[in-house]
């Protein structure tokens, strides 16, 4: 592969995105989404287990779930992102089928972050995906 003179890291667009989602079929539909255009992903069924392959690997940006089982959720992801990893405090975007809940409005308030409200289609999806962690190579 080939890599143009305007892309400052060669390896970044190798690096996957990480899929917190505890939805079996929200996951499948999400990956293949994001798999079909040209991103690699690593999914995971909760924010427990998102934060410890965020401590050991290196990944492009964040989808996560608002609400994952486990106790850690989309914004304690955030949270250890910010503190943890901060060079993808700004490449998160959250998914929710709850965006009408308080604390998921002053979560994603607090955060800044982009929030795909579900069910999304695929174009609305990978167009926020695209803005918040860069298009896949």
């Amino acid at each position: 592969m080939t890599h143009s003179a305007n892309q400052p890291e060669p390896n970044a667009a190798s690096l996957p995105v990480l899929l917190i989602e505890d939805e079996p079929g929200v996951m499948a539909y999400v990956r293949a989404t994001l798999e079909r255009s040209g991103y690699r992903v690593v999914g995971t069924g909760s924010g427990a287990e998102g934060v410890k392959l965020l401590e050991s690997n290196d990944f492009l940006g964040v989808v996560s779930d608002m609400r994952t089982p486990g106790g850690v959720n989309g914004a304690d992801v955030h949270a250890w992102v910010v503190r943890n990893r901060p060079e993808l405090a700004e490449r998160i975007v959250f998914i929710t089928g709850d965006i009408a809940n308080e604390d998921t409005v002053a979560v994603l308030r607090q955060t800044g972050a982009p929030c795909v409200e579900k069910p999304f289609g695929v174009q609305q999806f990978i167009a926020v995906v695209e803005k918040t962690i860069g298009k896949a190579l």
